[in-house]
């Protein structure tokens, strides 16, 4: 399934940026995750309708987290076949 790849950068680790992208997808038909990086970024891949997963995004970007945002960066990627759901990851 097609679906894009955000890197965030700022003071996104260490604040629930995570945990706040997860309740925030909870109001969209997207599936995904969300992890750290360990150079200090974060990385969301989402997938689902487009018009869905542009309203996702457009969430996070007017929600609190906003304020920790300082850059992002966006591709388009493939998710893993049998993606479910939308969860945190960890390496």
């Amino acid at each position: 399934m097609p679906a894009v790849q955000v890197f965030y950068e700022g003071h996104v680790q260490g604040v629930g940026f995570r945990y706040s992208v997860k309740q925030i997808a909870k109001g969209f038909d997207v599936i995904g995750s969300v992890r750290n990086l360990v150079d200090g970024r974060v990385e969301l891949q989402a997938g689902g309708e487009p018009a869905e997963v542009e309203a996702f995004l457009a969430a996070i970007g007017d929600s609190e987290l906003r304020a920790h945002i300082k850059a992002q960066t966006r591709h388009v990627v493939e998710l893993p076949p049998g993606t479910r759901g939308f969860q945190i990851t960890h390496e």
